[in-house]
């Protein structure tokens, strides 16, 4: 046995390196080396407050790297894992026009034809070969940005990592653009083992076949070796491999030139490399990226501590925009146990995870606790961070670092009678676009990761002499205006002190955000000193969460109101997902399989119900356990059936089906209900089917329409307490 577990710190810190790599590149990808040089001089620190983005923004190069990666897991953790297993995660994954792909249009995008050729049912890897779309679609550098998970999930096996990067690679590329992909994944894997940057140049040529690339590696490496400034490297790069040297408009060669150049030049300096990449100009988020990622791995979290804190601002926060919408907003911690586990299943290791969705188990973690951004005047939050602590000396003491116990620490200074400190974490998005007008920023969808019926859980470490302890949500009213409501106080007392609250009922509404507020109580005194977040849970499906008709839960609806707050906490790959003035959705779909989901991965056992008007269509009805909109269960009315059945990609199996006489126009109540493997379908308060299955164990729950469309009144999702979660 390897011992993977011994590198799950090298996994957290090449997760941070990939997503501090984009942030930083971000804001000027796009921009010429010259404005880059003229207004910045050096990309050193965050730009997106001089260019009007948020800090925090959703990317391809996040979101394809963490979403494809899912394939594996979804396939069983198959070591032998094929392109064509992945590109069906693609259509799974994927919606349309929406999210993580540049849709810049066919042979115009790589990524973009690439899926269109999935979609037209031409298989990977045909679906990014040159010989269907040419070399100046298939060597350009999509191939590259979306591989470091493929390596992560393989520390200290190269030829595996090479293997699957290969595989993974060819969904939407070709040629050059997959050595480079590989090469990289390669150099990735050994990271892990192997930290000198000449003999990890050396180790992954073995893996390439291609002379023109190992000629390219080589000569970089003589340049960088003769230069005294990287930007004299640069140069040569821009005068013999720019962009105009080859077709297509974001060419592989240039930019993995210039993330080589990064890699060297920057020695074991995170910051340096990340700096150079950006900087240089051309693809900048992705090739910051990918050398963050390779550095991250290569150099530890040591290596975010030797300049510039590159990571407090980021607070480990991400976004990995897919179908499976309540994964979205995510962190590094999450992303790292997913390449944990796979890393683990493909050596045949156990591993054991924590329970809590937060338990900041990697030095330095906080998982998007971040400072409440209101009411700042009264905000005495001194600090949030992560040390080694011994959660028995909070207060004014210093934690003991032999106890190796990791927590979210919050500090204040000056806690009295007037004043607070709180922190937050999102659990949905806000209203804003995350791009500046005119510019093609990816946007959020997203489902929140809390409802209402759900129970928050934490386990909070305080001193002899602590505050008050209130948890709060802030949500959108029926006005998609931010109102909040509060848990009562609870007094904290020294050691670990375990708080539940049961987020009241909002009438559907989006839950923006959780927050934690400290304040003196019934202490008079002034307090400094801190308190320990040891773990921050909520997970299962919601005990009730109901969604009324649209003009109540906003009243200023009008016909033509086309989307509201609560609308988008649904993510749909249906043509039409309107509000409904007289029910509550509208939805309408041209082709079999028009989906819209909410809910998160930890939803298991529930029913799903809604009251139903079918119109003309070949079938509609609901969803539940959906990991994607081509993976889940499927409870619908079709040819005077009631029918349940499992969607797994393109194949759809019939679960069980009975006679169900209904006609078009007919609006029923239908009610599926998923108890571990048993599946039934209500209609009208009457079991109409029912079967078993076990394919899918969890996932979110929503609307399914085949060529057609359906009015859906209400929506109801509801806890069930089987012998599986009892003990919950």
């Amino acid at each position: 046995m390897k011992n993977i577990a011994r590198f799950k710190n090298d996994i957290y810190a090449g997760v941070l390196g990939k997503i501090i790599g984009v942030y930083l590149g971000r804001p000027v990808e796009g921009w010429t080396y010259e404005a880059i040089r003229d207004t910045f001089g050096e990309i050193n620190y965050y730009k997106n407050h001089r260019t009007g983005a948020p800090l925090i923004v959703p990317d391809d190069d996040i979101s394809g790297t963490f979403a494809f990666f899912r394939s594996l897991e979804d396939n069983k953790f198959d070591p032998d894992i094929r392109a064509e297993q992945i590109g069906d995660s693609w259509l799974n994954y994927i919606i349309e026009n929406e999210t993580i792909l540049w849709w810049g249009g066919l042979s115009r995008s790589t990524e973009h034809t690439a899926y269109l050729r999935l979609k037209n049912g031409i298989r990977a890897p045909k679906s990014g070969s040159i010989e269907l779309n040419g070399r100046s679609m298939a060597e350009q550098i999509g191939s590259e940005i979306f591989i470091d998970t493929w390596a992560m999930a393989n520390p200290g096996n190269p030829e595996r990592a090479a293997k699957m990067a290969r595989e993974a690679a060819s969904v939407s590329h070709d040629g050059i653009a997959i050595d480079a992909a590989v090469y990289l994944a390669v150099m990735e894997s050994l990271a892990f083992v192997e930290k000198d940057i000449d003999r990890l140049l050396d180790a992954g040529l073995a893996y390439i076949e291609n002379s023109e690339f190992i000629r390219l590696v080589g000569a970089v490496r003589e340049q960088c070796a003769k230069a005294s400034d990287w930007r004299e490297v640069r140069q040569w790069i821009a005068d013999h491999h720019g962009y105009e040297k080859y077709p297509g408009n974001c060419p592989m060669v240039t930019n993995h030139l210039t993330l080589l150049m990064a890699f060297i030049m920057g020695g074991d300096d995170f910051n340096k490399a990340c700096m150079i990449a950006c900087s240089s100009g051309w693809d900048t988020d992705c090739n910051s990226g990918n050398v963050g990622c390779l550095n991250g791995i290569r150099l530890g979290l040591d290596g975010f501590r030797t300049s510039t804190d590159l990571r407090k601002a980021v607070a480990d926060r991400l976004y990995v925009v897919t179908s499976d919408g309540g994964s979205c907003i995510s962190d590094a911690v999450q992303e790292t146990r997913k390449i944990l586990k796979a890393a683990c299943r493909l050596e045949y290791e156990p591993i054991d995870f924590p329970e809590e969705r937060l338990a900041f188990e990697y030095p330095g973690a906080v998982q998007g606790i971040v400072p409440y951004d209101k009411n700042t005047e009264e905000q005495v939050l001194c600090g949030i961070d992560n040390l080694v602590e011994n959660p028995r000396h909070c207060g004014l003491q210093n934690g003991n670092e032999e106890t190796k116990e990791y927590g979210c620490r919050l500090s204040y200074r000056g806690l009295g009678p007037g004043v607070h400190a709180t922190a937050c974490i999102d659990t949905f998005i806000d209203l804003q676009p995350k791009g500046k007008e005119g510019t093609s920023y990816f946007d959020v969808l997203c489902s929140p990761s809390l409802y209402s019926g759900q129970e928050v859980k934490a386990v909070i470490a305080a001193g002899a002499v602590s505050p008050a302890f209130t948890f709060f949500i802030e949500y959108f009213n029926e006005r998609d205006e931010l109102e909040t409501l509060s848990s009562s106080a609870f007094q904290l007392n020294d050691g670990d002190n375990e708080i539940k609250w049961r987020i009241p009922d909002v009438g559907g509404h989006a839950i923006y955000r959780l927050g934690i507020s400290l304040r003196s109580g019934a202490c008079s005194s002034r307090l400094d000193g801190s308190v320990i977040i040891k773990s921050l849970d909520w997970s299962g499906a919601p005990e009730c969460y109901r969604m009324g008709r649209s003009m109540e839960m906003t009243p200023t609806l009008t016909p033509w109101t086309t989307t509201t707050s609560w609308l988008k906490t649904f993510v749909s790959s249906a043509d039409h997902f309107c509000p409904d003035y007289t029910t509550t959705f509208s939805i309408s779909h041209a082709a079999p399989n028009g989906v819209v989901t909410t809910g998160t991965m930890d939803w298991d056992n529930y029913s799903v119900k809604s009251v139903i008007t079918f119109s003309q269509q070949d079938a509609a009805g609901l969803v539940a356990r959906a990991k994607g909109h081509r993976r889940y269960y499927g409870a619908v009315l079709k040819d005077k059936k009631a029918v349940i059945y499992k969607q797994c990609d393109a194949k759809r199996t019939v679960v069980a089906e009975a006679a169900c006489d209904f006609e078009i126009d007919d609006t029923r109540e239908l009610a599926f209900t998923l108890d571990g493997p048993r599946l039934s379908l209500a209609v009208d308060g009457k079991t109409a089917v029912s079967g078993q299955d076990e394919s899918y164990l969890c996932g979110g729950a929503g609307f399914v329409v085949d060529s057609g469309a359906i009015l859906a009144d209400g929506f109801e999702v509801k806890r069930i307490c089987s012998r599986r979660n009892k003990k919950d």
